[in-house]
């Protein structure tokens, strides 16, 4: 039976697992990826992804930004508008412009499969890095000294962490008999791509009414003027909304966006998620420690789902690799521990605010959508609001 040593075991091998693994082994620590999905169904992934600065700079340090950046579209500006008001088509719109807060911009837009062919590219080059496709962990058992993880190929994994990577639904987290709270919100989000006559000028926009927020993120510009939608919406509406025409959808959201950016037709195709929220108890057992959606789950608002896992990926790494270099066990208790203290109080307070703001987003009694517009207006007017607000969507406190 062959068994692979290496310092830390990733399992899964979205986004996140594979920044893991990447950014762990610019630390100087062996890392090991296993994912349970061929690499071909991974690049099928048609969304997108906003990295904010912070993410940004773990990518860089993992060595896969500078092949990201190549097809990225620039996020300068981030436009709220609430168009929720008590007088009919009176609309609060809010410019937070990134000048205020970081040089250039808030960051950047990337289609997922360019992000992951960049992370394997990484995880290629790297000393010391592996990513194992088509294989799943099926079984971790901890001992002493070393955690050992049997996978569903018939090999073993030998090493002192596993991070699990492995989702919402996480069999790691369960199997270490870590809870998580779940909760509903009866939305699901459309994703899709739409094109439009007018640029968009670098500006993610999005625009709150009732059932929930509707964001347009630039895409490059290639192919004419593109924006990524993420369309929040009650679950019975979003049932009506997948089964239109694309000439159909199309109208639909023409109307909802209000024609800011002229007629919008609908390119590509379009998947539909649930919404949920979700928060792990604990973030690590013996030796082991949960990150991105193994950890928390978010509504897609303000970019934050995996900005928030990439900010787990930087604590991880950065912790391990001190470790490492002092000769120490990353898989230790105190080290475990460390990465909790760190991550679990932000994850903890910046669910909260996005249930919030989900919440408002979604309000239909007319006090509450001018109680939300005439907060959005307070915010944008007053400066060091406006940039505490800019400074925290980013993660920088």
């Amino acid at each position: 039976m062959e068994i692979i040593d290496t310092d830390v075991l990733v399992a899964g091998g979205g986004i996140a697992g594979l920044a893991a693994t990447a950014r762990i082994a610019a630390a100087g620590v062996r890392a090991v990826c296993v994912d349970p999905m061929p690499g071909d169904a991974r690049g099928s992934d048609l969304r997108t992804t906003a990295f904010l600065q912070p993410a940004v700079q773990t990518l860089a340090t993992a060595g896969a930004w500078g092949a990201m950046a190549a097809g990225a579209a620039e996020l300068r500006v981030m436009r709220l508008v609430d168009a929720g008001g008590r007088e009919r088509g009176v609309r609060e719109v809010a410019d937070f412009r990134a000048g205020e807060v970081a040089p250039g911009s808030f960051g950047w837009n990337v289609p997922n499969r360019d992000a992951r062919a960049a992370l394997v590219a990484a995880i290629g080059a790297a000393e010391g890095a592996e990513l194992i496709g088509g294989t799943r962990v099926e079984e971790v058992v901890p001992r002493t000294a070393h955690a050992l993880a049997r996978l569903s190929d018939g090999r073993q994994v030998r090493s002192a962490l596993v991070v699990a990577a492995d989702g919402r639904d996480s069999e790691l987290r369960t199997a270490a008999g870590i809870a998580a709270s779940r909760w509903h919100y009866g939305q699901k989000a459309l994703v899709f791509a739409v094109g439009h006559g007018r640029p968009h000028g670098g500006v993610s926009t999005e625009i709150h009414r009732t059932g929930g927020p509707l964001t347009l993120v630039p895409m490059p510009d290639a192919d004419g003027h593109r924006s990524a939608v993420v369309w929040m919406v009650p679950g019975p509406r979003a049932a009506v909304l997948e089964g239109l025409s694309d000439e159909a959808l199309g109208h639909e959201i023409t109307a909802e966006t209000m024609e800011l950016y002229g007629p919008l037709t609908v390119v590509g195709p379009r998947a539909a998620w649930p919404i949920i929220g979700q928060l792990a108890h604990r973030l690590g057992a013996e030796r082991l420690a949960l990150i991105a959606e193994a950890a928390h789950v978010v509504p897609p608002i303000g970019a934050q789902g995996l900005n928030m896992s990439l900010a787990d990926v930087e604590t991880l790494a950065e912790l391990a690799g001190l470790r490492h270099a002092a000769g120490g066990d990353i898989g230790a208790p105190d080290l475990i521990a460390a990465y909790e203290r760190a991550r679990l109080p932000e994850m903890v307070a910046r669910a909260a605010g996005i249930d919030t703001l989900n919440r408002a987003a979604r309000a239909e009694a007319q006090p509450l959508r001018d109680l939300r517009r005439i907060g959005l207006k307070a915010i944008h007017d007053i400066p060091p609001l406006r940039r505490l607000a800019m400074r925290t969507g980013l993660g920088l406190g």
